[in-house]
C-alpha cells in the first residue's frame, strides 16, 4: 500500500495536475547572486532595501527566515504597528510561511531564489500541482524514515496521518461531528490531538495493533462511494515521475492497484534511480531521478491502459 495521487486529492483538496511546482535556484552564493536577492525580497514582499539586505545578512545565505516573515506580517498583540506593503506582496509573505508547514523541514530557511520566486506572478499560484509536490517530498522523506538512525521525519505528516485513518481501523482518530462530504476537505473527518511528550508505551501498542490487523480491518478502497469518472481518477493511474523543487520520485499506480478497486496484479520492476547512495542516516540518503517534463505535460498519455489496470475486485 502507498498514498497515491488519488488520496492527496480527496484528503487535502488540492490540486495534483497543473504546473510543476519547481524554479531554478541560484548556482551559487556570491556578491552578484546576494544583491539579486535582496532586490527580489525588496520587491516581491514590498519591503525596503536595507530591511531586505539586513534579513539577507542575518540568515547568512540566500533565504529568508520564517521568524522574520512571521514577527514582521503576523505581530503579536500589543507589539509597535506594521506598515503593511500592498496586499500582493502580504498575499506572499503569508504563503511563505504557510509553505514551510505543508513541505519543508521549520527549521529550514526559505530560499529567496525559490519560495519567493515561486510566488512571483500571484495568478499563477493556483496552476501549480501543489497536491503532487506534497506528496513527492513526503515520499523521499519516508524513505530516509527508513534509515537506522533517523527518528524523526520530515513533510507533509497531516496528509500521512489522514492516509492512515482513512485505511487502518486502528481506533486512534477522533471523528469530526462536522465534518461533510464533498465540502470538507477528507482529513478534517478526524480531529486533531497533540501528544505533549513522547510516549514510548503508546507508541509500541500502535506497532503491536499494526502487526495484529487483519484483513477485513483494512479499507483498501475508502473512496469507493465518492469516486466520479474525471481529471483526479484519470491522474491517480499516471505512471511516471512527480517532482518538488529538486526531488524527483517514481509514482507506480500500478503497484497499489487494490487501492482503487482493482485486483492486484505483477507490475513491472520500479524505476531505477539515476544515482542512490542510502547511509544510515539522513545527511547520508542521497536519491536522484530524472524527470521527463514532456512526460508530466502530457500525463494523458502516460495513464495506465485498461488491461493494467485490470479487473475490478469484487
Amino acid at each position: 500500500m502507498s498514498i497515491s495521487l488519488e488520496d492527496v486529492s480527496f484528503l487535502l483538496k488540492i490540486p495534483v495536475t497543473g504546473k510543476v511546482v519547481a524554479v531554478e535556484k541560484f548556482a551559487r552564493y556570491t556578491e552578484e547572486s546576494r544583491s539579486d536577492a535582496i532586490k527580489m525580497v525588496s520587491n516581491l514582499l514590498g519591503v525596503s532595501v536595507e530591511e531586505a539586505e539586513e534579513e539577507v545578512n542575518i540568515s547568512k545565505g540566500l533565504t529568508v527566515r520564517n521568524h522574520w516573515l512571521k514577527s514582521r506580517w503576523c505581530p503579536k498583540a500589543g507589539s509597535r504597528p506594521v506598515n503593511y506593503p500592498p496586499v500582493e506582496c502580504t498575499a506572499r509573505a503569508y504563503c511563505c510561511t504557510c509553505c514551510p508547514a505543508l513541505f519543508l523541514p521549520i527549521r529550514v530557511g526559505l530560499g529567496v531564489d525559490r519560495a519567493v520566486k515561486l510566488l512571483e506572478d500571484l495568478d499563477e499560484v493556483g496552476n501549480y500541482a501543489w497536491g503532487a509536490a506534497a506528496l513527492a517530498y513526503l515520499y523521499r522523506h519516508l524513505g530516509s524514515a527508513t534509515r537506522v538512525q533517523v527518528s524523526q521525519i520530515a513533510g507533509y505528516l497531516t496528509l500521512l496521518e489522514g492516509w492512515v485513518y482513512d485505511h487502518f481501523k486502528l481506533g486512534l482518530a477522533t471523528p469530526n461531528a462536522k465534518y461533510m462530504d464533498y465540502v470538507h476537505p477528507r482529513v478534517s473527518r478526524w480531529i486533531q490531538k497533540h501528544e505533549t511528550v513522547a510516549n514510548v508505551d503508546k507508541l509500541g501498542a500502535i506497532r503491536r495493533t499494526l502487526n495484529r490487523l487483519r484483513p477485513s480491518e483494512v479499507t483498501w478502497d475508502p473512496y469507493v462511494n465518492l469516486r466520479e469518472n474525471g481529471v483526479v481518477q484519470a491522474m491517480a493511474f499516471y505512471s511516471g515521475k512527480i517532482k518538488y523543487m529538486d526531488v524527483v520520485e517514481p509514482y507506480h499506480p500500478e503497484r497499489i492497484l487494490r487501492q482503487f478497486g482493482h485486483v492486484q496484479s505483477i507490475p513491472d520492476p520500479p524505476y531505477r534511480p539515476l544515482e542512490a547512495h542510502r547511509g544510515p542516516s539522513a545527511n547520508k540518503y542521497s536519491v536522484k531521478y530524472g524527470f521527463e517534463q514532456d512526460n508530466w505535460e502530457r500525463w494523458r498519455n502516460h495513464v495506465l491502459a485498461s488491461e493494467v489496470r485490470g479487473e475490478k475486485a469484487i
